[in-house]
């Protein structure tokens, strides 16, 4: 095997990336993507607000709606978004069922989806609407082949379209800017499930989504259960929250974000994440995030039934297509991640496609080469008794 150069220059290694986290050491953490990791910083600004709420939980319950509000205007600055057109919510899931819910339907309206969204986000459209699912060939070229294929499954029933922003098991840009202009044009009202675009797009709400989800706990190094909605004005007035609350004469957003005796410190935290960000100079994080994974995959690459498939380039996710057969089903893929995981202390993402599945690496500021060189050495011997 001919093997790839390294990423050159200050993408090899980021100064004191790995030190930010308290990941164990002895495994390779080459999938960010889907749950994130939380810098050491966040950790601690978590770990005080927690302290605030036992030593006064009455003081710190009565000042949380205007906390949050004052969080959420450090976020929106981050996202370049309005402070009062974002709430934050727990997860994009969540972020589904708000926006679908504020969407108008008659009968016989039909939602359209596609087959690499999120699972939960499509069972919530197929909740309220019957779907039309848009197959995307996981090899279409560029953005444009996978805009004309969406557009091209639009009816005239269709009143919505779910779309990822950045494809979780593919690793793409579906809803881009220009596609969401087509669907305005048309009439369509455009839901988007951005759960992999805050920190990792430096503009995510660039293409003015109707409705636009996001987690931050991903590539925004927030704590868990941390993300945000984003509504456009016309569609404000209509968001209701899954579940009333005293805040609920305010309205949106903060009739969304208010939960009771809930546990407020991952988004009070949350703006911690996206301060560090800036800190270590976002625009270099992503670039030496994407360089990693460039490098992973091309490793991958050479080795034998393994076919990259296309990306964008800012992207700090990689995928390839697993030789025929492999991981065709959610069961075989499953087992696949846990073998590597087990055996070889490496966690990436196995995802099932019919007739083949996928693998997907993510580059990260604690990631090395050499740990994507690992998986390298080791994934044939794994795939040899898939």
């Amino acid at each position: 095997m001919t093997e790839p150069k390294r990423p050159a220059g200050s993408a090899q290694e980021f100064p004191g990336g790995p030190a930010l986290f308290r990941l164990d050491p002895r495994v390779a953490h080459l999938n960010h993507g889907s749950f994130g990791a939380v810098p050491v910083p966040v950790q601690e600004a978590q770990a005080a607000l927690r302290a605030e709420v036992h030593a006064d939980p009455d003081a710190f319950f009565i000042a949380v709606p205007d906390r949050l509000a004052e969080a959420r205007t450090r976020i929106a600055a981050h996202l370049g978004a309005d402070p009062d057109g974002i709430a934050f919510i727990a997860n994009a899931t969540e972020g589904a069922n708000l926006a679908l819910d504020a969407v108008p339907l008659a009968d016989g309206d039909e939602i359209l989806v596609t087959d690499h969204g999120y699972g939960t986000v499509v069972a919530a459209a197929a909740r309220r609407a019957p779907v039309t699912t848009v197959a995307l060939d996981p090899h279409l070229p560029d953005e444009d082949a996978v805009r004309e294929t969406v557009l091209a499954a639009l009816t005239p029933r269709t009143r919505v379209a779910v779309l990822d922003h950045v494809s979780s098991p593919t690793a793409r840009i579906i809803a881009s800017p220009r596609l969401l202009a087509d669907l305005r044009e048309r009439g369509v009202t455009s839901v988007v499930d951005g759960a992999h675009a805050p920190g990792m797009l430096a503009d995510p709400l660039a293409g003015g989504a109707d409705f636009w989800f996001g987690n931050l706990h991903k590539w925004g190094y927030a704590p868990s259960g941390s993300a945000v909605l984003a509504v456009a004005r016309q569609h404000r007035h209509r968001i209701r929250a899954l579940v009333p609350s005293w805040e609920d004469q305010h309205g949106f957003p903060r009739s969304v974000e208010n939960r009771a005796t809930a546990d407020y410190t991952g988004w009070l935290a949350a703006p911690e994440g996206l301060d560090l960000l800036e800190r270590l100079d976002a625009a270099k994080v992503r670039a030496h995030n994407s360089a990693l994974a460039a490098h992973g995959a091309a490793l991958l690459a050479e080795l034998p039934g393994l076919t990259p498939l296309p990306h964008g380039e800012a992207l700090a996710m990689r995928t390839l297509r697993l030789p025929p057969g492999v991981a065709d089903t959610p069961e075989r893929a499953r087992e696949l991640r846990e073998r590597i995981a087990a055996e070889q202390g490496i966690r990436v993402l196995i995802w099932p496609w019919p007739g083949g599945g996928g693998i997907r690496v993510c580059g990260q500021i604690y990631n090395r080469p050499e740990e994507y060189e690992r998986l390298a050495a080791v994934l044939p011997s794994c795939l040899s008794r898939a």
